[in-house]
């Protein structure tokens, strides 16, 4: 080959691309992943799979907002003439307020104790261990797997027995204890193990050389949980709260155990209140579970960011 063979510029493809440039393969590779992304078959699955999910809460807004008149016969997805007559009927008959306040006050409770004493608990496990510390975690974990009617008596026992609260002396003796009381509610929510085994994990991936830095300027272990890894652990404390207030607020069986007086229901104990009564009113129902699924909502949307991070640093770190 000689050299102005050589040296002769390479002549330019279509619309002054050269025929070596990457460009035309790279933009194939970009439209064989669009055509990827966007299959038709794929799309209608997800739509009908969001619409079956999506139809039941479209269904509940329906009826809390459709007259009682028209709750069966004429019901539609968009009410012909929407009315807030179920909302007013539905805080009045089952005394919606203060159950809900209840609630929030339980739930509020369960996210400080979990955000605070199962991280610093999951936090002790991952980069404090300790002689048995493994097999401690894998024992508390353990008790995820145990159905709760196996430790309904055993719960129930222990708020009653529970020592000066309800009339109860040092020994436990004497009085009610924690039940029918607020207190005897986010009892068994105070700290989750599935809390702590989130937290473990999580601590589990972070770096040990933040602390190490910390105690060699003379920072406690306190410190450098308080100052240091807490606040970089905002995506995990937001799904400790969700996960937390979620619980309580949807937990059914330990109140209606433990609770007897109405000005303690919870918000799932007030509705049942519809189904009591011998003709079941449906509107209202529908009413009163529109408004005890708003705060679970504004809680999620309120940490939403940070939930979505958590989950993905999760799914990154293993």
């Amino acid at each position: 080959m000689s050299a102005d063979t050589a040296s002769a510029p390479i002549a330019p493809g279509p619309r002054g691309v050269s025929s070596n440039s990457p460009e035309p393969l790279s933009r194939r590779v970009r439209a064989r992943r669009l055509r990827r992304r966007f299959r038709p078959g794929t799309f209608v699955v997800l739509l009908a799979a969001s619409l079956l999910v999506l139809f039941p809460f479209l269904w509940m807004i329906s009826m809390a907002f459709t007259p009682a008149e028209s709750a069966f016969g004429d019901a539609t997805l968009i009410p012909a003439e929407p009315t807030f007559d179920n909302f007013a009927r539905a805080i009045e008959e089952a005394n919606l307020l203060p159950a809900l306040a209840n609630s929030l006050i339980v739930g509020g409770v369960a996210v400080v104790t979990n955000c605070i004493f199962a991280v610093a608990a999951g936090y002790g496990f991952a980069m404090l261990p300790f002689r048995g510390s493994t097999a401690l975690f894998y024992t508390l974990i353990a008790t995820t797997a145990i159905p709760i009617s196996v430790t309904l008596i055993p719960l129930f026992l222990m708020a009653r027995g529970f020592p000066l609260a309800g009339g109860n002396d040092i020994l436990g003796h004497g009085g009610i204890g924690l039940l029918d009381s607020l207190g005897g509610i986010v009892l068994p929510f105070i700290v989750l193990p599935l809390n702590i085994f989130l937290a473990r994990q999580y601590f589990s991936s972070s770096s040990v050389d933040l602390a190490e830095a910390a105690r060699i300027d003379g920072a406690g272990e306190l410190r450098v949980f308080w100052k240091i890894y807490l606040p970089l652990a905002r995506p995990l404390v937001a799904v400790i709260a969700i996960f937390s207030f979620t619980a309580v607020w949807d937990d059914f069986l330990w109140p209606l155990v433990t609770v007897t007086s109405p000005e303690n229901q919870t918000v799932q104990l007030a509705l049942t209140r519809f189904l009591s009564s011998g003709n079941t009113q449906y509107g209202p129902m529908m009413a009163g579970a529109v408004l005890a699924t708003l705060p679970v909502l504004l809680v999620f949307l309120f940490n939403q960011r940070h939930f979505i991070s958590g989950l993905s640093e999760g799914s990154v770190k293993g």
